[in-house]
């Protein structure tokens, strides 16, 4: 390991930046070394816009992905090389795309063509409780409080270090009461596939989610986040107050939530109304 590498890793957990930023960012700052076969610090701005260019014309990688490639060089020249006037590091517009949704039907038939046992329990949760596949994969059997008086989910450290607890419906409880009796975790509630001494990796719940929409026959564009959408929507359609839902989706500001506004179906059945976790009910509590 490079001592600028060490360097970067040091200034990013002393920060507490989320393992996943951090390796994203690494990987960014090892690209931009490999394209030009030299250290990064021995770079100019010329050469590092140039790299970003290379990402958007020659790779036709997305907006999103080119960003976050800058927001690691950003990091790399401004705060550990302290380069800040030396090395300018534009960033793109954000695209404001809203997110496709999965209607309930869809959900269904995804639900019912996952595979029984772990991989359906993962999509379940992940819809039921809108979770990040970061915190999804993390979760611990000790973070379900299945208490009368709490019914609660505790995120650990989601997205910008920071806890949460987020509702725990009955039939929700059931799915996962329905997991711990099969696989019986001890720690993590859904272990990795070779070791359940560690967490699920995260790749295998995408993996399972994408398998289950190519089974389902659905054609609609986006990864195993696209629950998290659903379950936002589903909410405001059933009415939960933007305030409540914004901490429970772990959103910074209520702003972030209000996107969902725009999704929403203020027409939606009265049956559908009443909360999407009703959905689990019409399927299978018990894998196999």
């Amino acid at each position: 390991m490079t001592p600028l590498r060490q360097r970067m890793i040091d200034a990013m957990q002393l920060r507490g930046m989320a393992d996943r930023t951090q390796q994203a960012y690494l990987a960014a700052v090892s690209g931009l070394s490999r394209h030009y076969g030299c250290s990064p610090d021995d770079l100019d701005s010329q050469r590092v816009q140039g790299y970003l260019l290379h990402l958007v014309r020659e790779r036709h990688l997305a907006r999103s992905s080119v960003n976050q490639a800058g927001c690691a060089f950003r990091f790399l020249y401004h705060t550990v090389l302290e380069r800040r006037e030396q090395v300018q590091v534009p960033l793109a517009r954000a695209e404001q795309r809203l997110p496709q949704l999965l209607s309930r039907e869809e959900l269904a038939r995804l639900f019912a063509c996952a595979h029984e046992g772990k991989p359906r329990t993962v999509l379940m949760t992940a819809y039921a409780l809108g979770l990040r596949v970061g915190e999804l994969c993390h979760l611990r059997v000790g973070d379900i409080d299945s208490h009368a008086d709490r019914m609660c989910v505790r995120i650990v450290q989601g997205k910008g270090a920071r806890d949460r607890y987020v509702p725990l419906p009955p039939d929700v409880l059931q799915v996962l009461r329905a997991w711990w009796k099969l696989a019986r975790p001890r720690d993590w509630l859904f272990g990795a596939q070779t070791d359940p001494g560690k967490p699920l990796c995260e790749d295998s719940a995408s993996r399972w989610y994408h398998a289950a929409r190519h089974a389902a026959l659905i054609h609609k564009r986006g990864g195993i986040h696209t629950l998290r959408h659903c379950y936002a929507t589903h909410l405001l359609e059933a009415g939960v107050d933007l305030a409540n839902l914004s901490q429970w989706m772990g959103h910074r500001h209520v702003s972030t939530t209000m996107r969902y506004l725009h999704l929403a179906s203020p027409s939606a059945p009265e049956a559908v109304r009443r909360t999407p976790l009703a959905l689990l009910q019409a399927l299978p509590l018990q894998p196999h």
